[in-house]
């Protein structure tokens, strides 16, 4: 190859990038650092290039090259953090994010990160986080690389957490997405936009958040997805009674308590083994099984916050001994399989259930993906399509397994799930069509309204008015 001028090649690279041209931009990228391996600019732009990709992996190797070789960079710390943020490894990613501050104390994706690992944990200090991360950056926009006109989203998002994450759904060749952070919103104009995407799921721990979104959208005559009045009653407690009553559908009893009242042992009408949880958490996050009440002062020390949620244990171990979560998305009228994660431990994950190794279970999750009907069977199936009814949003998931009379066996159901796609190549080419079908459902949400559809939305604004 010639040899050309760097300055060039990364113009070449920025250019590509900019332009949607993820492929092309990613080997300019490798081409700059081919000649230069610290090249600052190359190795944020591949990092995030392979990070949007889901290439977890080799970003995290790419950030943290950046770090080694930018010490001093506050961004190149702040991407490593919010990768470990991500792949749940809190004290690794805290340790970045204080780093970018010791390197500029204003870095407003630090303070945004220290935000969310301090939530529940120091409220006080996560606050001061927030208010540094949030008030001059209320309104961000990601910019269009699309050919012709986009679809102008406005995305509302919580400064706490608890928003569904959309970077595989916003795809910016497509849309051109202005995020509005509600609890800063206060002096921002609304920027221009064809629809909005109420994206805070978390009811539990966003209330607040969903009550300013719902101000806030009283300013727009757009269409919106998901509207806040509908998230609202999916309070953990509430939502878990509600779906009880539905048929086909068990769930487990719940009740949401100050840790005063839990300091004298497990709580009147509730037996071990149960499960107790610090509210606003996922993926598993500050929740555990408590087998007998000896162990209930330990547990409930190890937990942050106040209240806490008190469950039902239901055993949902199969006659093999396995434990399995299915997932399924409800999306636009939809129910669409997602995944299905077997594994030994109670606490059920995809990414940590050992799928990849373990071609049984895989087997078992193709044979979900392909046929969900035949391996739900009708009372399941039926009881999802009740639970998307009760629901009434336009985007939400459940998490369940089956019991063996064939009913669903609830965990959850909100608007919090999220949609990953599998990463190339084997074992999980069975899992890629499942994963393409729910991303193409979340996208076609956004399609253009026909006037019928404007004068049925214009005329149920009477569910507004749950909301004060």
């Amino acid at each position: 190859m010639p040899d050309t001028n760097i300055t060039t090649l990364y113009a070449t690279a920025r250019r590509l990038d900019a332009a949607g041209e993820t492929e092309q931009a990613r080997q300019a990228y490798l081409d700059v650092l081919a000649r230069d391996l610290f090249h600052a600019g190359a190795l944020a732009g591949l990092g995030d290039l392979l990070f949007a990709a889901g290439y977890t992996t080799a970003a995290r190797t790419t950030y943290a090259h950046a770090v080694c070789a930018h010490p001093q960079d506050p961004a190149a710390h702040a991407r490593l953090g919010h990768l470990l943020r991500l792949a749940d490894e809190p004290e690794l990613a805290r340790a970045e994010y204080a780093a970018a501050l010791v390197c500029d104390p204003a870095c407003a994706e630090a303070h945004q990160g220290m935000s969310y690992l301090l939530d529940g944990i120091d409220e006080t200090a996560a606050a001061r986080h927030r208010d540094l991360g949030f008030t001059s950056r209320a309104l961000t926009s990601v910019p269009y690389r699309g050919r012709g006109r986009p679809m102008r989203v406005l995305r509302l998002v919580s400064a706490r957490g608890g928003n569904i994450p959309t970077r595989h759904i916003l795809d910016d060749r497509i849309f051109a997405t202005d995020t509005l952070v509600v609890e800063y919103a206060n002096h921002v104009h609304l920027p221009e936009h064809d629809i909005v995407f109420n994206t805070i799921g978390d009811a539990d721990r966003c209330t607040d958040a969903l009550h300013a979104a719902h101000r806030i959208l009283a300013g727009t005559s757009a269409r919106v997805i998901n509207p806040p009045n509908r998230v609202l009653p999916t309070f953990r407690v509430a939502n878990l009674q509600r779906l009880s009553t539905l048929p086909g559908v068990t769930a487990p009893r719940a009740t949401l308590l100050p840790r005063a009242a839990l300091t004298d042992g497990v709580p009147e009408g509730f037996a071990c083994p149960l499960l107790l949880r610090s509210p606003g958490y996922h993926t598993g996050q500050h929740f555990t099984r408590i087998d007998s009440a000896d162990a209930w002062p330990a547990a409930l020390a190890d937990l942050p916050g106040d209240p806490l949620l008190v469950l039902e244990y239901l055993n949902a171990a199969g006659t093999d001994g396995a434990f399995r979560k299915y997932r399924v998305m409800l999306i636009g009228g939809r129910i669409l399989p997602l995944h299905l994660a077997i594994s030994t431990d109670w606490k059920v994950h995809y990414f940590t259930a050992g799928m990849a190794a373990n071609p049984q279970h895989r087997a078992e999750e193709a044979r979900f993906l392909a046929n969900m009907a035949g391996v739900l069977g009708p009372v399941a199936m039926a009881a999802l399509a009740a639970i998307d009814a009760s629901l009434g949003l336009d985007y939400a998931g459940v998490d369940f397994a089956l019991a063996a009379d064939g009913r669903l066996l609830l965990f959850e159901a909100n608007a919090t799930m999220t949609i990953v796609p599998p990463p190339e190549g084997e074992p999980w080419h069975y899992r890629r069509p499942a994963a393409q079908a729910a991303l193409a459902a979340s996208r076609a949400l956004f399609a253009p309204e026909s006037p019928a559809d404007q004068m049925l939305r214009g005329g149920s604004a009477l569910a507004a008015e749950l909301l004060p």
